[in-house]
C-alpha cells in the first residue's frame, strides 16, 4: 500500500506540474512562438509540448485518481464509477461530434491524442472520469450520505456533483476553444462567450447520468470518508479549474471565471468543510495508552 501512495502522489504532483507547464506554454510560449522557434531546441520543444502535453497531463490525472479511488473505495466501487463515466461520456461525445446533440455543433482539433472513430480524443472520457469522480465525492461526502442516508441526500449529491463538474466547463470552454491554441472549435459560436447554452445542459445531463448510475451501483456499499480523505479530490478539482480559469481570465473572459467560482469552487470548498473531520484519539501521557474521546449523554 505504501508503494501505491507514493505512485499516487507522484502522479498527482506530475499532473499539477503538467498543468503549470501547459499554462506557461499557452500564455507565454504560444504568443511568442516565433522568438522561441529561433532557439536551438525551440521547435522540438514546442512540437513536443503541443502534441503530447495535454495527453500526458490527463493520463497523470487519471492514474492519480484511479490509485486514490482503489485505496479509499476499493476496486468494486472504483469500477462501478469508472466504467459508466467513461462509457456514457464517450457515447455522449461521439453523439455530439456526429449530430450536434447534446452539446451543439463542434469538432476536436489536435493536441489531445488519438481520436476514437476519428472524432473524440481518447483522453476526453478519461477527463470526464477523474474530474467527475472528484466532483461527485466532494458532493456525496459533504452531504454525509453514509451517516444520514436518504434518497434525498443521494439525489442532492448527484445534482451538486454535476453542478461542480459543469462549473469546470465554464472556465474550460473559453480556454480550450477561443485562445491562441484551441483544442476544439464551434461550428456556430454560441451566445455565452462563444459557447452555446445547450453545451452546459449537455455537460450537466451527461455527468448527472453517470453519477446517477454510480449512485445506484453504490447504494448497498458503505462509503465512509473523512475530510482529510477528500483532500486529493479537492486538489484535483481546484487544479483543473484553476488551469482553465487562468487561461480564460488572461484572455479577458472574466464573467465565466466568476460564475465558475460562484457555483463551483465556493460550493466545493463548503462541501469539503462540511465533511466529517478526521477522528482524533487522545493519549494518556502518563501511561502512553489511547483514551477514547468523551461520550456526551443527553439527560431528560
Amino acid at each position: 500500500m505504501k508503494q501505491l501512495v507514493i505512485a499516487e502522489r507522484f502522479c498527482l504532483v506530475g499532473h499539477i506540474l503538467s498543468k503549470a507547464f501547459g499554462l506557461a506554454g499557452l500564455l507565454l510560449v504560444v504568443p511568442h512562438a516565433e522568438a522561441i522557434l529561433n532557439l536551438a531546441a525551440g521547435q522540438t520543444a514546442i512540437q513536443w509540448s503541443m502534441a503530447g502535453g495535454g495527453v500526458f497531463d490527463i493520463l497523470l490525472g487519471t492514474v492519480a485518481v484511479s490509485i486514490y479511488a482503489y485505496r479509499t473505495l476499493g476496486l468494486q466501487l472504483t469500477l462501478a464509477f469508472m466504467l459508466p463515466a467513461i462509457t456514457i461520456s464517450l457515447l455522449s461525445e461521439l453523439l455530439g461530434t456526429s449530430t450536434g446533440f447534446p452539446f451543439g455543433d463542434y469538432s476536436y482539433l489536435s493536441g489531445l491524442g488519438y481520436k476514437i472513430a476519428g472524432l473524440v480524443p481518447f483522453t476526453i472520457p478519461l477527463s470526464w472520469f477523474y474530474v467527475g469522480l472528484a466532483s461527485y465525492l466532494i458532493a456525496r461526502v459533504g452531504l454525509d450520505t453514509t451517516q444520514k442516508p436518504s434518497w434525498l441526500r443521494h439525489i442532492g449529491s448527484v445534482l451538486l456533483g454535476a453542478m461542480l463538474f459543469t462549473s469546470w466547463d465554464f472556465v474550460l470552454e473559453p480556454a480550450m476553444s477561443q485562445t491562441s491554441f484551441p483544442f476544439w472549435y464551434w461550428e456556430q459560436p454560441g451566445a455565452f462567450f462563444g459557447t452555446p447554452y445547450r453545451n452546459y445542459a449537455g455537460w450537466y445531463g451527461t455527468s448527472a447520468l453517470f453519477m446517477s448510475v454510480a449512485t445506484l451501483l453504490w447504494r448497498k456499499m458503505p462509503l465512509k470518508l473523512e475530510r482529510s480523505q477528500l483532500n486529493l479530490p479537492l486538489v484535483v478539482y481546484l487544479s483543473n479549474f484553476g488551469f482553465g480559469a487562468a487561461i480564460s481570465g488572461a484572455s479577458g473572459f472574466s464573467i465565466p471565471v466568476l460564475l465558475g467560482l460562484l457555483v463551483g469552487v465556493i460550493p466545493a470548498m463548503y462541501l469539503w468543510r462540511m465533511a466529517q473531520p478526521t477522528a482524533t484519539i487522545a493519549i494518556d501521557t502518563a501511561n502512553q495508552v489511547p483514551v477514547a474521546p468523551p461520550i456526551e449523554v443527553a439527560v431528560k
